[in-house]
């Protein structure tokens, strides 16, 4: 009888070193909404909004040599939980988790719920139609003060990974080549 092998999904982690594939909770995002007051040096206000994200950035561009890092900043998408995409047209049904599963939905990419011990989660929706940049700083010192979190492993980073790169290198032609009929 033929077993299917074990992959885990995640590992828990802590500290400020960062990989693709890490999940930050309750993350500062500022938006910028307004222009008002740019010309007349007023202090804007710049609300922020706390986001569950995952980090986008390739793992080797992360790595600090010689007291540097290759990137100034952090790509990150939030991820939705499937709680909070309850209401929603799509996910409150199963049809839609399972056509996201499939990929059918290119903005987005599922992510397996997480059994960790005092981290676990349901299944989860990376959305890749928003991205966030942030200091490589600011997000190393981030991590470092969530005493544990939770990081997707190989090959289930890849492929979001992958989807990430799908999503982005759409080329949509103003006239295609019509059907063969």
């Amino acid at each position: 009888m033929l077993t299917t092998p074990e992959y885990p999904w995640y590992a828990r982690v802590s500290g400020s070193d960062l990989e693709q594939g890490d999940l930050l909770q309750c993350v500062p995002v500022t938006k910028v909404t307004s222009i008002r007051g740019i010309d007349t040096g007023e202090v804007l206000e710049i609300p922020s909004e706390d986001y569950n994200v995952i980090i986008m950035s390739q793992s080797c561009d992360l790595v600090v040599r010689d007291g540097k890092c290759k990137v100034d900043d952090v790509i990150l998408c939030p991820i939705y939980s499937k709680a909070e995409l309850g209401e929603d047209p799509i996910y409150k049904e199963a049809k839609g988790w399972d056509a996201a599963r499939k990929g059918q939905h290119p903005g987005f990419h599922l992510l397996n719920k997480c059994s960790l011990e005092g981290q676990a989660f349901d299944y989860s929706l990376v959305d890749l139609r928003r991205v966030f940049s942030m200091n490589v700083n600011f997000v190393r010192e981030f991590a470092a003060r969530q005493e544990k979190r939770v990081r997707l492993l190989p090959p289930y980073r890849e492929h979001m990974s992958q989807a990430f790169a799908r999503f982005f290198m759409r080329v949509g032609l103003p006239v295609d080549i019509p059907e063969f009929r």
